[in-house]
């Protein structure tokens, strides 16, 4: 081994292939395509989870059971702390002014509101949900806490 020739020919970006610039190019006339069939032809392409022939994975995987995840609530979370930050002494906390600040998505079925960090001001917080923990540490700091019932969603999910 020559050191001299070690790092020859090699280079940190690679050209891309320009095909369809004639013969001399090494990649003229069909442009890497072959003759005739299917891919040569323009907007071919194979469906996602093609497998050459061969029994697609998807399909040799048994499949049992019920999945729920498409009949699911989609649970959005806020905690406390956030709302602290977020919201003055006083406020009312909705899921249209969580919506309105950016600190929910629109789209979703349930509000839930966790009891992570502090809370100083004294909020009133409208939510579907609520755990123990936030319950408790809305009502340590003055406020209080209403529960949404499951029919006023904000927003249908679909």
């Amino acid at each position: 081994m020559i050191l001299n020739d070690v790092h020859t020919g090699i280079q940190k970006y690679r050209k891309r292939k320009r095909i369809g610039r004639g013969t001399g190019s090494g990649h003229g006339k069909t442009s890497g395509r072959g003759h005739k069939g299917y891919f040569s032809r323009s907007g071919s392409s194979r469906r996602r989870g093609f497998e050459g022939g061969q029994m697609p994975l998807f399909r040799r995987v048994a499949k049992r059971g019920f999945n729920n995840r498409a009949f699911a609530d989609t649970v959005v979370i806020v905690n406390v702390g956030q709302l602290d930050k977020a919201f003055d002494d006083g406020a009312d906390v909705t899921a249209e002014s969580l919506v309105a600040r950016g600190m929910i998505p629109s789209r979703f079925d349930v509000l839930k509101v966790l009891g992570d960090g502090q809370l100083t001001k004294k909020l009133t917080v409208k939510a579907h949900r609520f755990s123990q923990s936030a319950e408790a540490v809305i009502v340590a700091a003055g406020g209080r806490f209403e529960r949404i019932s499951a029919t006023d969603r904000l927003s249908p999910k679909n």
